[in-house]
C-alpha cells in the first residue's frame, strides 16, 4: 500500500506586533524588528507578524500635512532609509528569524535595488530557517501613498510556506478586497497576517476598519488573522505635527495605544493589545479549528463558481 505523508494541524502561538517603529531610521527600526523578534522567539512564538511599512515609518504624514516641501523631505529620507531585497538590513532579520527559530512577516518601505524613484509598500515572508520565502508588494497604493508607491509588482501571490502550514498577508485596506482575499485563499492558509499603519485620517475610524476587516476577512478564509499595528513615535509627532490641530491629534492617538488583535478562524477576537504597554501580543491557538469550518465554506473549492464569476473579467 502507498505510503502518503498525513498532514498534522499543530498547536501554535502566533504574536503581532503593536510597537512604535525608530522614525525614518532603517538602522535604528532593524534593530528594533530584531528585538521585537527575539521577545517573541522567547515568548514561545512559532509566527511573528509585523506592522504596514514599519521599517523605516509608513508615511502617513500625507493624510496629516498634505503635499508641500515638508512632506517631500520626509519622502526624501523615507528613500534613503528604505528597504532593499536583497540587503544587509533584511537579512539582519532574516539571521534573527533563524537564531530564534521563528517565522515572520514583515512589513517595509522597499525600494529596488540600485535604484531612485519609486517605491513599494511590502511585506516580506521570512521562514523559522532565515530563509526569505518571497514577499507581496501591494496591489494598489492607498490615498497619500500614491505619492510614494508604485502598485506592487509581485503578481496576485500572497501566501508562502511555514513549517506548520500556509501563511498569507494582505496590507492594511487591500484586507477587505475580495479578490485579495481569493488569491490567498486559493493557497488554503491557516494564518493570515494583516499589516496596519499608525494611524489615519481623522474621519476615518482605524482600528475599528482594522476588526471589522479582519473579523470578515477571517471568517471568509476559515483561518486565524494576526494584525499587527504601528504605535505613534513621539519623534513623529515632534516632526510632522507642526500645526495646532495636527499635533493635538496625533497625541490623542497615541494616548489611546490601538494595539495589535487577533482573530480566530470564525472571525472571533480572542487577544486584543490596546491600551497594554507590551510591544508584543500573543495568543495560542490549534490549527486544527480550522478544518471543520473550512469544510463547510471553502471559496477556493466547493463553496464557489468560477466560471459563474468568470465573465465579470471579460469586460
Amino acid at each position: 500500500m502507498e505510503n502518503h505523508q498525513r498532514q498534522n494541524f499543530k498547536k501554535i502561538r502566533v504574536a503581532g506586533v503593536q510597537a512604535e517603529p525608530v522614525f525614518l531610521d532603517i538602522d535604528g527600526t532593524t534593530n528594533k524588528a530584531i528585538s521585537l523578534i527575539e521577545q517573541a522567539a522567547a515568548g514561545g512564538a512559532d509566527l511573528i507578524g509585523f506592522p504596514e511599512a514599519f521599517i523605516p515609518t509608513f508615511p502617513n504624514w500625507y493624510e496629516s500635512i498634505g503635499e508641500g516641501m515638508q512632506a517631500r523631505n520626509f519622502d526624501k529620507e523615507l528613500f534613503k532609509h528604505s528597504v532593499e531585497v536583497p540587503g544587509d538590513h533584511i537579512q539582519a532579520i532574516a539571521e534573527a528569524c533563524r537564531k530564534g527559530n521563528i517565522n515572520a512577516v514583515v512589513g517595509i518601505n522597499e525600494r529596488l535595488n540600485s535604484t531612485t524613484g519609486t517605491m513599494y509598500n511590502t511585506q516580506v515572508h521570512i521562514t523559522r530557517d532565515g530563509t526569505i520565502a518571497g514577499k507581496h508588494q501591494k496591489y494598489v497604493p492607498t490615498t497619500g501613498e500614491r505619492m510614494v508607491h508604485g502598485p506592487g509588482k509581485t503578481g496576485s501571490y500572497n501566501a508562502f510556506k511555514t513549517d506548520f502550514g500556509t501563511v498569507s498577508g494582505l496590507i492594511c485596506g487591500e484586507n477587505s478586497n475580495p479578490l485579495g482575499q481569493y488569491a490567498a485563499a486559493q493557497h488554503y492558509p491557516v494564518v493570515h497576517v494583516s499589516s496596519w499603519p499608525l494611524y489615519f485620517h481623522p474621519y476615518f475610524p482605524m482600528h475599528h476598519a482594522i476588526v471589522t476587516a479582519s473579523c470578515g476577512l477571517a471568517y471568509s478564509l476559515k483561518c486565524f488573522v494576526v494584525n499587527a499595528v504601528s504605535r505613534i513615535p513621539t519623534t513623529y509627532i515632534d516632526a510632522v505635527g507642526t500645526a495646532p490641530e495636527v499635533k493635538k491629534f496625533l497625541e490623542e492617538q497615541r494616548k489611546l495605544k490601538k494595539g495589535a488583535v487577533i482573530v480566530d478562524c470564525l472571525g472571533k477576537v480572542i487577544a486584543d493589545g490596546s491600551g497594554q504597554d507590551a510591544e508584543v501580543l500573543f495568543a495560542d491557538i490549534d490549527l486544527e479549528d480550522v478544518i471543520i469550518p473550512k469544510l463547510v465554506i471553502d471559496f477556493a473549492g466547493h463553496y464557489n463558481r468560477p466560471d459563474v464569476f468568470a465573465p465579470l473579467f471579460s469586460k
